[in-house]
């Protein structure tokens, strides 16, 4: 079968690789429908593949929507011909933790996610091997688009980890550093969780002015500590959700919140935290919060919301293209080209 594979700093290749096969009695395999690029992605093309998964070449992406093509003799929930999404982070499946949605806190091992190096092949290809299928999987949902549901399957699920760990309540002042995907649908999602008002931080105009459309107050990096300082009258932000995960977001981040404010770090960089800011942390009684998200644990909420009208996340996929032009697909999504926020493919 076909998938993209990493095979060194910026080299995205279409390749031939081993077909998606059932390995345990509870796997599925799936055959794509539509799959996602997302910014953690770029981590892996400019080079930068998680720890322990520097070797190409693999196959990558971890978001993807498709039809059951077989399962395996202990799936109960599937069979072949159902449509799913899939959980971009794996469990176990078994465990207390993984059967209530938690993977990440799965007992009988790390949480897995598909396409960041040999141990799980990758979601941008024309099959997907789907372990613990029950757990790791789920029927698409009623009136969900495949837009929507791509998004499920990581993005708005992260976001809305955002906002849960931001502690948001009805009438607070939010700052998002990173318009992304991501850090947009933050900004919704904040409204939903009752924000009173939402300050979106980043470089690019053009994501600014989509925070703005969306109710926020968008602010560039190099200004937002002062016009936040001024528009609070010194009392700063609530919490902050930071959504690109480099040191000098997260410790803009830090400096936009309040005494006893919340910090919520949801970017996926490889960041050293260089000079971690502990004592401001400490002498600010700061509430410092961190960590991957279980996309399926927040399906419940979430699917509703869409279905109701109260978020959009459809609105932010700008790009589409083939699987085979996915060297082209990384290319515009790295390079910010022609307002690129995300981008799906199909077989």
């Amino acid at each position: 079968m076909k998938a993209l594979c990493y095979a060194g700093p910026r080299t995205i290749h279409y390749d031939t690789v081993a077909d998606a096969k059932l390995e345990d009695d509870d796997d599925i395999v799936v055959r794509m429908e539509a799959c996602g690029i997302c910014g953690s992605d770029l981590h892996i093309y400019h080079g930068q593949p998680f720890p322990g998964n520097e070797t190409p070449c693999f196959s990558v992406g971890h978001e993807a929507i498709g039809e059951v093509m077989e399962a395996g003799k202990g799936v109960r929930r599937f069979k072949p011909g159902d449509r799913v999404m899939l959980s971009a982070s794996v469990g176990c499946g078994t465990c207390r933790n993984c059967l209530a949605g938690h993977v990440q806190a799965c007992t009988s091992g790390p949480m897995r996610i598909y396409g960041i190096g040999r141990g799980l092949a990758g979601c941008q290809a024309e099959a997907i091997r789907v372990p613990a299928a029950d757990c790791n999987a789920a029927p698409m949902p009623e009136g969900i688009s495949v837009d929507q549901a791509i998004m499920l399957t990581d993005n708005l699920p992260t976001a809305w980890l955002g906002c849960t760990n931001a502690k948001i309540r009805p009438g607070d002042t939010v700052a998002v550093v990173g318009l992304g995907s991501i850090g947009l649908m933050a900004v919704e999602s904040a409204f939903v969780f009752g924000a009173s008002r939402v300050f979106a931080i980043d470089p690019i105009a053009e994501r600014r002015q989509i925070a703005a459309s969306l109710g926020a107050i968008p602010l560039e990096p190099t200004t937002a500590l002062a016009e936040i300082q001024e528009a609070t009258g010194g009392r700063m932000a609530h919490s902050a959700i930071e959504a690109v995960g480099l040191d000098a977001t997260i410790k803009l981040a830090i400096g936009l919140v309040a005494k006893c404010g919340t910090v919520s770090v949801i970017g996926a960089g490889i960041s050293a935290i260089n000079d971690f800011p502990f004592r401001e942390l400490l002498i600010r009684n700061l509430d410092f919060r961190a960590g991957l998200c279980s996309a399926k644990q927040h399906w419940e909420s979430l699917v509703p919301l869409i279905q109701q009208g109260r978020l959009h996340p459809e609105r932010f996929v700008t790009h589409a293209f083939a699987l085979n032009q996915g060297e082209e697909a990384y290319r515009i999504f790295d390079a910010r080209l022609d307002g690129a926020l995300k981008i799906l493919m199909t077989p």
